[in-house]
């Protein structure tokens, strides 16, 4: 479901050109045709790009590296009032770094199956978790250790935690 570009703000209109000005850039350059923007709430951006393959990094999405950017000239891993703007839909794993960054919204130009078109199936990830956990490709599977709780007690007894 997409949203009318006469009812999306300027303002997001304009970080999106911009991110996918920053795919197309490196696209051109040999890197993967994937740009991010996060913009904080006083307006500062921080933007990324695609370097899975020039890091030999395959969670180096353009999200991740613009919210890594972001957080690292931040000082800070909570990016609340913050958007993150993105040429393509942001995949699972991305859209997991969103979550755990805290933005307030994520805003994307190309969707899935535009990816998947340009060969790039992302929706194979984003139907992973949809199926029944014994349909899934890649197995993920507990193991009832006795001491699996020790890091989750080691985290309590810490009163020096950094709460997140």
């Amino acid at each position: 479901m997409s949203t009318n570009e006469t009812t999306v703000p300027a303002e997001a209109r304009q970080f999106l050109r911009e991110a996918i000005a920053l795919a197309v850039d490196n696209a051109k350059a040999d890197g993967g045709p994937f740009g991010a923007v996060v913009v904080t709430a006083d307006g500062r951006r921080f933007s990324g790009v695609n370097r899975v393959t020039a890091d030999s990094d395959p969670t180096a999405h353009a999200e991740v590296v613009a919210i890594r950017t972001a957080c690292r000239e931040l000082g800070t891993f909570d990016l609340s009032g913050a958007t993150l703007y993105a040429s393509c839909e942001p995949c699972p794993l991305c859209v997991s770094a969103s979550l755990w960054s805290r933005l307030d919204a994520v805003w994307f130009a190309a969707d899935r199956h535009d990816a998947a078109a340009g060969g790039f199936d992302d929706a194979e990830f984003h139907e992973y978790f949809a199926r029944p956990v014994e349909e899934r490709s890649l197995p993920v599977r507990p193991v009832d250790l006795q001491e699996r709780t020790a890091p989750f007690e080691a985290w309590a007894a810490n009163t020096a935690r950094t709460a997140y």
